[in-house]
């Protein structure tokens, strides 16, 4: 790995943010972000990145590479929960393993966000289409899950019908939300864009790193629990994450030339959602444990990408 490239990213604002509040935490400060500011900010997030996507979509030729780069993210979320699911089974329990196998199917945004921050810094290209690739690879990994869970334990798990677990993957708001700022991106004039281009750019790099503050304090808070339900957890949050992202660094380069989109398709395959399926997981499985399938993707899997991940994917790809 080029030790440069990774120092460079230690040093990354935001994610020196992200563990200050790990520290508050762990020094016992009084340090927090309001609950409605932080849910102000993550929406901010996901609306400034859909409407930048679709603004770049909008410029961009609607080839093959486009639909080639949808089905491929669709085959990631479908393919990863199916994997993942056989390896935690026999250790955690059907349920568990449902709800952790559709965590890691879907997408973290923030991560996805991080890395196009990342992109940005370094003065890399990526196609808008990307932000609808991370939009469309929520539902099949919540579907996969739930339909696993369904399968192999059918007295335990509650079977919502196909249609109302649909209708809540697509409706979820963070996925709701990002999709319909990519098409306003798409529809809008390039003129009329630039009148809120302030908003949804200049400041968007600031936001982050609150964001992240909050995502350290919340970090913290749940890493002491989560390191009680012993070492299997933690060896998979790290290990396998860190093989998808490597996998899908090396075979994008069948999709797509450009190194911004390899590395995009990279941390989406690595990344898992915390915030999309725990939701969904709420209404299909409440017999699954938050406590577990939770602080695997936000307080293992999440600062292992972009510590490591990022610099990892990169040097495979370049």
């Amino acid at each position: 790995m080029d030790i440069d490239l990774l120092l460079d990213n230690l040093r990354n604002p935001a994610l020196l943010f992200f563990f200050l509040g790990i520290l508050a935490v762990r020094f016992k400060s009084d340090l927090s972000i309001p609950a409605n500011s932080s849910k102000f900010i993550s929406l901010y997030l996901l609306f400034a990145i859909g409407f930048k996507g679709g603004q770049e979509l909008a410029h961009s030729d609607l080839g093959a590479e486009i639909f080639y780069s949808l089905f491929f993210g669709i085959i990631l979320a479908l393919l990863v929960p199916l994997y993942t699911f056989f390896i935690l089974k026999r250790k955690l329990g059907v349920a568990n393993a449902g709800a952790i196998a559709a965590a890691y199917g879907s997408v973290s945004a923030v991560t996805f966000v991080t890395t196009v921050s990342f992109l940005d810094i370094r003065h890399l290209e990526f196609g808008g289409h990307m932000v609808a690739v991370m939009a469309l690879m929520e539902a099949p990994s919540i579907i996969i899950g739930v339909l696993l869970m369904a399968w192999f334990d059918k007295e335990s798990v509650e079977k919502p019908s196909f249609s109302n677990l649909l209708r809540h993957s697509v409706t979820n708001g963070s996925v709701f939300l990002i999709m319909g700022s990519l098409a306003i991106g798409f529809i809008a004039s390039e003129e009329q864009a630039q009148g809120i281009k302030p908003f949804t750019t200049d400041i968007f790099k600031g936001f982050l790193a609150v964001f992240l503050l909050d995502m350290g304090i919340t970090t913290g808070r749940r890493l002491a629990s989560f390191m009680q339900n012993g070492w299997f957890s933690f060896v998979f949050a790290v290990i396998v994450p860190l093989v998808n992202g490597c996998t899908v660094a090396l075979c994008s380069g069948m999709i797509t030339e450009s190194i911004g989109n390899r590395l995009l398709f990279a941390i989406l395959a690595a990344s898992a959602s915390y915030i999309a399926v725990p939701a969904a997981m709420k209404i299909a499985a409440p017999q699954a444990n938050p406590a577990l399938y939770i602080p695997m993707a936000l307080a293992i899997t999440f600062p292992v990408n972009i510590t490591i991940g990022i610099p990892l994917y990169m040097m495979l790809i370049t």
